[in-house]
């Protein structure tokens, strides 16, 4: 998959059968796991980054994704039109703002991608077909990116938002500066915080956050740490200030948010 913040006309459709890691959608971020289904529409910024121990090699785990791209138009001008097709159509407008699959229609997906890997030739599309009509009739889907996302086409062209979150990324636990952070986007400090929400459709430091709680998630779920040290690994200095934005984000004190993924497992 590509490492970049990118974005590209046609739609896509990707299943981690295998794999974790950091997941941006317009102004969306939040944990990828096993088994998550997504579908990005056209032209939407994204950016999935593996958990480390998938990059350097520390885990004998290795990603396994699929991904397919189809042009909202493939099937020509007017299909869409048709009304026997208004499902797929008001799907194809939702995903203009990235969303998720859940429940058994994730697990369907999952399978009917399966058989797209083997399939050639007009099979595929049919079974491209059923897949987006088991994704319109879920009524477990999350929208994922805020519908005030906008994002400066011509920006998106060079890698200095790429950049910064790679660099927030790598820099998580200690406390990244302004200037430090303005460097790295090769813009003046005050220059920086205008910059960074006119893309991203949030302050720097609540992107911060939203990386540290992602990053607390993903560390609760693996249920190897206490609480006190998820709060220092995820980069939080205080437990106040951990459980409150914590819960904010999640809607979840910590404590809960593990409890109730370990009974759904």
């Amino acid at each position: 998959m590509n490492g970049k913040w990118h974005y590209h006309p046609e739609i896509e459709l990707v299943h981690f059968k295998k794999g974790n890691g950091k997941q941006f959608i317009g102004d969306s971020i939040k944990p990828f796991n096993d088994g998550d289904v997504i579908l990005v529409g056209a032209n939407l910024p994204h950016y999935w980054r593996f958990d480390d121990s998938y990059i350097t090699g520390d885990t004998s785990d290795t990603a396994d994704v699929r991904v397919a791209h189809f042009s909202q138009n493939f099937w020509g001008e007017h299909f869409l039109l048709l009304p026997e097709n208004r499902n797929i159509k008001q799907l194809i407008d939702m995903a203009a703002r990235g969303i998720m699959i859940n429940g058994e229609a994730k697990t369907a997906v999952a399978k009917l991608m399966d058989r797209m890997l083997k399939a050639e030739g007009a099979a595929r599309i049919i079974l491209l077909m059923e897949i987006l009509v088991t994704i319109a009739d879920c009524k477990r889907i999350d929208v994922l990116s805020s519908i005030g996302f906008r994002q400066d086409d011509a920006d998106l062209d060079n890698a200095r938002i790429n950049d910064v979150y790679e660099y927030s990324l790598a820099n998580l636990k200690k406390r990244i500066t302004l200037d430090e952070i303005a460097s790295v986007a090769r813009v003046s400090p005050n220059s920086f915080c205008r910059y960074f929400k006119s893309h991203a459709n949030k302050t720097y430091s609540q992107f911060l956050i939203e990386l540290k709680v992602g990053m607390a998630c993903r560390l609760l779920i693996n249920d190897k740490l206490n609480i006190k040290q998820i709060c220092c690994e995820s980069g939080f200095h205080n437990f106040a200030s951990f459980h409150k934005y914590f819960k904010q984000i999640t809607g979840k004190s910590p404590l809960i948010y593990q409890k109730e993924f370990i009974e759904k497992v």
